[in-house]
């Protein structure tokens, strides 16, 4: 006890005498280096400080850092401690550069150290840069014998093997038994050959999970649902992320033993790629009205009316629901008397994405309007689908409905849904009127509507405005023709809307939604301004897109930094930049590519 209460007395006369002549300086393990070789920066004081302030490392990119070491040594009754800040850093080009000063305030001061000047010449030797790669595991400061098996990145999935368009879960988790101090994703998985999409993220939760024998913290940081468009071997990429992680190392002094000897490194970790058999759907017994439904669906339909009158309208509807790629079926064709006008459905979707799969249904609704009165039959449609539990062929049939018409108004406007917008309502105009039996009103030579001036000013109007539309048509047709330049023209449309529903979770509070929704809009609106197809929606087709088209880099680097909050606060909150910055960002980035390209 004596011994110990002499040990604190000791370490707080020294930490006064180390106050009294406190120091701050940087020094650099090596001042003239190749690009890309490591080297180590040390801002070191002899004493305790506070409220260390590092450079800004403009011209080089950190490797690892601040690493912090701590010392305290006595030799025949002289005593001295040390805290030093340490960054393993490389050089990005050729030249002279300067790190600039750090502070520290040490006993009410600030202490600022000199600037370093580093001379960067040639590349490193492959031989060196080996070395250095190496090098975490041989730093006799830092105790780890393999970092890979510490914390590392996996995937998961629930099937290896399965049919083309059916239903695939994988899984991205973080396996750790070291602290993380912050991560972010290096890149995406390209999911070339599949039809994905993305569970929306509600915070990362850790548990405990033992793998090949041994315990870890585990969370999983990303989930998603493939369906694969083709037969074959298909591949799942992996996902890199970059690590800040807390070592700690062997004791030194008594110094660690009370607080503690850790170090921070920065690591990166990618999950394995996981090959996926697609096999392609059985053609015996495959029925001709087969149009891609995997999955387990049921099917109801249902009419607004049993009867109406001639030229009214009734609603049809086929609702789908159950489990499978809701997203990618098509309406089914339906079979309606020849006197039954009918136009294209409206498609209403209620789809879920959650950790059980892709569910819901998906609502086709379809306009028909009888001509004439009598009772017309609405045959029973089948909806096929192929579900891959059992290996077969699934055809649902609808029911049968017979509808009583009624004798209409002939001269009745009928309203009707507009076949092209699928939206609009618009209306019809007349049929053939009944021959009028009534006397026709006698008018003199020279009274009457014939012959009159206004008579032939109409009658020369319709050869023109006959031509002006043709002339219109056509123009309207070439205009619309090349489906590419229709995309892009609507881009920036679609992207408004998303927009809108971004700054709808923003005002609810509701975070992981505002990320989701500003993704879909700026991904969305890429893949329709560019033209790239959903499977090959990535960082380096944009990029490269996007520098095909002459954009400029400060634009495009705003618009990958803005994809990057957006993917990273997937994985944990984002700070340094509000939310609000974050739409003023993307919707400002859309502005800037719509005026540039």
């Amino acid at each position: 006890m004596k011994k110990r209460i002499s040990l604190i007395i000791a370490f707080l006369f020294c930490t006064t005498l180390l106050f009294a002549q406190a120091k701050f300086v940087a020094t650099a393990s090596k001042t003239n280096v190749g690009v890309g070789e490591q080297f180590e920066v040390d801002f070191t004081m002899n004493g305790g400080g506070t409220h260390f302030s590092q450079p800004d490392f403009h011209d080089f990119d950190v490797i690892s850092g601040p690493n912090l070491e701590s010392s305290f040594t006595s030799v025949n009754g002289v005593s001295t401690m040390s805290i030093s800040y340490g960054f393993i850093i490389t050089a990005k080009k050729e030249g002279t550069f300067t790190i600039d000063a750090a502070a520290v305030v040490i006993n009410g001061h600030t202490l600022t150290t000199a600037p370093l000047k580093i001379k960067v010449k040639g590349q490193a030797p492959p031989q060196q840069a080996q070395a250095q790669a190496a090098a975490p595991d041989n730093d006799p400061k830092v105790d780890v014998k393999d970092l890979s098996k510490q914390i590392f990145v996996r995937a998961v999935t629930d099937k290896t093997k399965a049919y083309v368009g059916e239903q695939i879960k994988v899984y991205y988790k973080i396996y750790t038994r070291v602290a993380i101090l912050g991560g972010q994703p290096d890149k995406a998985p390209d999911l070339n050959g599949f039809w994905n999409q993305d569970v929306p993220s509600k915070g990362i939760a850790w548990k405990s999970e033992v793998y090949k024998g041994i315990r870890y913290n585990v969370a999983t940081v990303k989930q998603s649902m493939l369906f694969p468009q083709h037969a074959g071997d298909l591949t799942i990429d992996p996902l890199a992320i970059s690590f800040i992680v807390e070592i700690r190392l062997p004791s030194r002094n008594v110094l660690d033993d009370m607080y503690g000897n850790v170090k921070q490194l920065k690591y990166s970790s990618k999950s394995q790629p996981i090959t996926i058999h697609a096999v392609a759907l059985p053609t015996a017994g495959k029925p001709a009205d087969f149009t891609g439904a995997v999955g387990n669906f049921t099917v109801y339909s249902d009419v607004d009316k049993k009867e109406l009158k001639a030229n009214e309208t009734l609603n049809y509807t086929i609702d789908i629901s159950g489990m499978g790629n809701l997203n990618l079926i098509n309406s089914p064709k339906i079979t309606t008397p020849v006197d039954v006008e009918k136009y294209d459905p409206k498609t209403n979707d209620h789809i879920v994405v959650d950790s059980n799969g892709v569910s819901g249904s998906r609502q086709f609704s379809y306009l028909l309007i009888p001509r004439h009165e009598g009772n017309i039959t609405l045959p029973p449609v089948g909806f096929t689908y192929f579900n891959p539990s059992s290996g077969r062929y699934i055809t649902v049939p609808t029911k049968s409905f017979t509808i009583k018409v009624d004798k209409g108004d002939a001269q009745a406007n009928v309203p009707a849904f507009n076949s092209t917008e699928q939206q609009d309502i618009k209306l019809l105009g007349n049929d053939i009127r009944y021959i009028k039996t009534s006397s026709a009103d006698v008018f003199k030579e020279g009274e009457g509507f014939f012959g009159s001036f206004t008579y032939y000013l109409l009658l020369l109007l319709g050869p023109v405005l006959f031509i002006g539309a043709l002339a219109y048509r056509n123009w309207l047709t070439k205009y619309n023709s090349d489906q590419v330049k229709v995309r892009s023209r609507e881009a920036s449309r679609m992207a408004a809307k998303h927009l809108a529903s971004a700054q709808k979770e923003l005002t609810a509070g509701n975070r992981a939604a505002f990320y989701d929704a500003i993704a879909k809009g700026l991904y969305g609106y890429l893949s329709d301004k560019l033209n790239i197809p959903v499977s090959d929606l990535n960082k380096e087709n944009i990029i490269a897109q996007l520098q095909t088209r002459k954009l400029d880099e400060i634009t495009t680097r705003q618009l990958v930094d803005t994809m990057d909050l957006c993917e990273m606060a997937r994985f944990a909150p984002v700070t340094g930049i509000s939310e609000q910055q974050v739409f003023d960002k993307a919707k400002n980035t859309i502005n800037e590519i719509e005026d540039k390209i």
